[in-house]
């Protein structure tokens, strides 16, 4: 649990968009796991066939669930950040991470799925596919339409601060 808890966490923090809601993922994962061990066919494997469990878990919550819109939990970039040298360095960092962040969390489901996996856990396209039952073109597609999604919303936040019109870019896609 200490070796890939933070990792599974931020992991379903991603993908359910609730802080409850992962925890209780993560959860399930180390109990799912422990009861199931012996079907671990390589033992090298295990963190990604805990990870394997945890996106599983997370998609039977997204099922299980009405979302329409979750509000991100404050300091979700601190889930992100990795320790910075200076503190002008690490405040930009900050705020940029939370920028990706709030736009990862406005993803369709399966887009913020496979750019979790690939950028955040290091998974190959190839894993990727296998883990969620898709071909690999479909996974680069997903991966390919996802960046050009967050680019997107980026920008649209970026042209809204230097407008000063911050507050209203989202109002039209509510």
């Amino acid at each position: 649990m200490e070796r890939y808890g933070d990792e599974l966490m931020r992991t379903a923090y991603l993908l359910v968009k609730d802080k409850q809601a992962a925890e209780e993922a993560v959860m399930d994962t180390f109990i799912q796991a422990y009861r199931k061990i012996d079907q671990l066919q390589d033992p090298d494997r295990l963190k990604s066939w805990l990870l394997r469990i945890a996106v599983n878990r997370c998609r039977m919550k997204m099922r299980a669930w009405s979302w329409s819109r979750i509000f991100p939990l404050p300091h979700v970039e601190q889930m992100i950040i990795e320790e910075e040298p200076g503190p002008e360095a690490l405040l930009m960092d900050a705020w940029r991470n939370e920028k990706l962040s709030e736009a990862l969390l406005k993803l369709d489901y399966k887009y913020r799925e496979t750019i979790v996996l690939f950028y955040y856990n290091g998974f190959s396209v190839a894993e990727i596919a296998e883990q969620t039952s898709s071909n690999e073109n479909t996974v680069k597609a997903r991966l390919a339409r996802g960046r050009a999604k967050l680019k997107d919303m980026l920008e649209e936040q970026e042209d809204g601060n230097e407008t000063g019109a911050g507050a209203n870019v989202h109002e039209s896609k509510a």
